[in-house]
């Protein structure tokens, strides 16, 4: 396994306008294509009373607003709903990429969360998201909770900031790739009986993942733009 994701840095499946391309950027590029098709098909034909697909992914929304409100209040859910459905999602298919029968065996699928680049990508996207809306929403101002309660505090405060990213790339990374690793494990020991409880094992960590890091984002978010008194 860690000869699969060192191969993933090393080993460019092509280049375009000189720029290596690798499986687990290709395997992103898939993921995306997925999400623009299945919102495509949800809200080609808009019913005022859904089924199929369309109820399906109005389901999915309202379960993740519902969420979002409880966690962060309707406003701010509304608010920043975008960034974190789409992480969410995001996030989600590619955890799931792992069950697809070939995954790993093809040179260009593989799961794309398990290469650490990947994972950091992710946490910088929501370490830069959060900083913006917390400067949109305050200002300047947005600066000075990193010296309270005590200016002194400040070198403290800012690696915290820094942190924040680190954790959130390292456990979203060392989780699917420990999970893709057992499960790999268990496979090759016990190849009969072990597929189907693997398969469950894949769903539950990739939904709980997933989970994970757009809760702590809107964790970050919500306490950056937050008043405080």
């Amino acid at each position: 396994m860690f000869i699969g994701v060192a191969n993933a840095a090393s080993d460019p499946l092509f280049r375009v306008a000189g720029i290596e391309i690798s499986d687990y950027i290709f395997s992103m590029w898939l993921v995306m294509i997925v999400l623009v098709v299945m919102a495509v098909v949800a809200t080609k034909s808009l019913k005022w009373e859904p089924s199929g697909w369309q109820n399906f992914m109005e389901k999915v929304v309202e379960s993740l607003l519902e969420f979002l409100t409880d966690l962060m209040g309707e406003k701010n859910a509304r608010k920043y709903f975008p960034y974190l459905a789409t992480v969410f999602l995001f996030i989600l298919l590619m955890n799931y990429s792992s069950l697809l029968p070939m995954s790993g065996k093809l040179p260009w699928l593989t799961t794309p969360t398990t290469t650490l680049s990947v994972t950091v990508g992710l946490a910088l996207c929501t370490f830069s998201v959060t900083h913006f809306f917390g400067i949109k929403e305050k200002g300047l101002s947005y600066f000075k909770h990193f010296f309270e309660p005590y200016w002194f505090l400040f070198p403290l405060m800012v690696i915290e900031e820094f942190v924040k990213p680190l954790s959130l790339s390292l456990r979203l990374f060392g989780n699917m790739f420990g999970e893709k690793l057992v499960a790999m494990t268990l496979f090759s020991m016990v190849p009969l009986f072990i597929p189907l409880p693997a398969y469950f094992l894949g769903l539950l960590f990739g939904t709980i993942q997933a989970y994970v890091f757009t809760l702590l984002s809107a964790i970050y978010i919500s306490t950056a733009t937050a008043d405080h008194h």
